[in-house]
């Protein structure tokens, strides 16, 4: 009962354009930094819009999927876990309500109280002093896998820059001690781990999008760490994996290249120096683009028109019409329109991108309503705040 009473009262809150009474981090003042509206561009679905439908899956999302994941010692369980967290941060983001920062700080350090020592981990490869998790659904089962830590801890690290860039909660004690026990966590049993176990098998992976999760999370980590030497190594697996790999010769930029069809879209192989078609299919074009989004963001090494072309890729060529969706990145095959892990996040730049988006009617969850929002709440912003 109290469930259904919290979800009332919370779509009430939307429906009102008003936001319940909260700790560090909410402001009253909806001029400030950090909350919507300002004033949505003619004809755009607003951020209080998206939050009712958000409002329409949070609970249920939660209870049935997200909570488990975040509880479970089976680290395959933290790649769909990763939607959850980006959807509750991208909402805070649009928002200002720490509501879905407390959910998206739910999960992360439910994740931390599951983690054990390898050396516990009766079937690990590596048995040693980190603590982590394995899947019980690899061959073989019982190993520890990196995808699924990575996958689902660049938006933790994202989760923590918030905290990490607002001055409100940063100053609280409550998130600010979260936010240490997470980043230290972070550093030495996600990245260290990683890095130290073998950094050409683990960090600068054989694909595009797999490096991409890395590069996002030592991104975040080096806006972040006060220690000067992890820095600098977090700088230079960003730098490496943008570009210059150290075991490939071949980078995310050096990927990029004109659409042959398109010269104003760019084109790309998820195989590290090929150019050849199809390309990067489109379902993991998503974990690409959810780094670049965040690191144009950043004002690190992807720039204005890096984006443009980008926008023009899934508006052009992936997406031609409603309805209509290639598989690969060149154009061809036939896809099935998901776009929410980071293809969407290109509404944020584009009004007539974002309107498209907003009659999208493929994958409407959770992540699809909260990173809608967050686009919506940027595109209302005046340049340059």
């Amino acid at each position: 009962m109290w469930r259904v009473l919290l979800l009332v009262l919370l779509l009430a809150c939307a429906c009102q354009g008003d936001r319940p009474p909260g700790g560090p981090g909410e402001r009253s003042d909806p001029s400030a930094p950090g909350l919507a509206p300002r004033s949505t561009p003619a004809g755009l679905r607003t951020v209080e819009a998206w939050e009712r439908l958000f409002l329409t899956t949070w609970e249920r999302e939660h209870r049935e999927d997200y909570l488990p994941w975040s509880q479970s010692p089976d680290s395959a369980d933290f790649y769909n876990l990763a939607y959850g967290i980006d959807a509750n941060t991208a909402m805070y983001r649009a928002t200002g309500r720490t509501t879905y920062l407390d959910r998206a700080l739910l999960y992360a350090n439910n994740l931390v109280g599951t983690a054990r020592v390898s050396r516990s981990l009766p079937r690990s490869q590596f048995k040693d002093d980190f603590l982590g998790w394995a899947s019980e659904r690899v061959t073989p089962p019982g190993e520890e896998v990196a995808l699924y830590e990575s996958y689902c801890w660049r938006y933790v690290t994202r989760l923590l820059r918030v905290i990490h860039e607002t001055p409100e909660l940063f100053a609280s004690e409550s998130y600010r001690s979260q936010y240490e026990q997470l980043l230290a966590f972070t550093e030495k049993n996600i990245f260290e781990k990683w890095f130290t176990r073998g950094a050409n098998d683990y960090i600068y992976r054989e694909r595009t999008h797999l490096a991409a999760h890395w590069a996002f999370i030592a991104m975040d980590l080096s806006l972040m760490t006060e220690d000067t030497a992890r820095r600098s190594t977090y700088q230079s697996v960003f730098d490496h994996i943008n570009q210059g790999l150290p075991n490939f010769p071949a980078s995310l930029r050096s990927q990029l290249v004109p659409n042959p069809a398109h010269p104003e879209a760019w084109f790309w192989s998820d195989v590290w120096g090929s150019h050849e078609p199809p390309g990067q299919d489109v379902a993991h074009a998503n974990g690409v683009l959810a780094f670049v989004v965040e690191a144009h963001d950043a004002q690190l090494t992807w720039t204005d028109d890096d984006v443009r072309r980008f926008i023009a890729t899934l508006d052009t060529v992936v997406w031609p019409e409603q309805e209509t969706y290639a598989e690969y990145v060149d154009g061809s095959g036939r896809g099935n329109g998901w776009f929410n892990d980071g293809l969407m996040k290109l509404g944020r730049y584009d009004v007539g991108l974002q309107r498209r988006l907003e009659q999208h009617h493929v994958g409407e969850n959770g992540q699809f309503y909260g990173n809608g929002a967050l686009n919506a709440r940027i595109l209302s912003e005046p340049p340059g705040s």
